[in-house]
């Protein structure tokens, strides 16, 4: 499939379950961890392109998106510090 395809219909599905919201509290718990994984995933693309001209490349998997989409900007600059000094 199609990148393009794929983040569309991701967004998508996104979007609905925002405005229709969950029918029941685990259904609304699991939607909320995706919603920030998703977030986390994009915060962690646009670093990678503003950083790129700076060599800071942090890669986009579930740990990294996990880190960065449930502790936010702080998550972030953690991670490009581990990534830094650490590895």
């Amino acid at each position: 499939m199609e990148p393009i395809v794929v983040i569309s219909v991701l967004g998508g599905l996104v979007i609905l379950l925002l405005f229709s919201g969950a029918p029941f509290k685990p259904a609304r718990f699991v939607g909320q961890a995706a919603i920030k994984l998703l977030i986390g995933a994009l915060f962690l693309f646009f670093l990678n392109v503003a950083g790129n001209h700076y060599g800071i490349h942090v890669p986009i998997n579930f740990a990294t998106s996990a880190v960065s989409g449930f502790l936010g900007i702080p998550g972030l600059v953690a991670l490009v510090a581990i990534q830094h000094w650490i590895i």
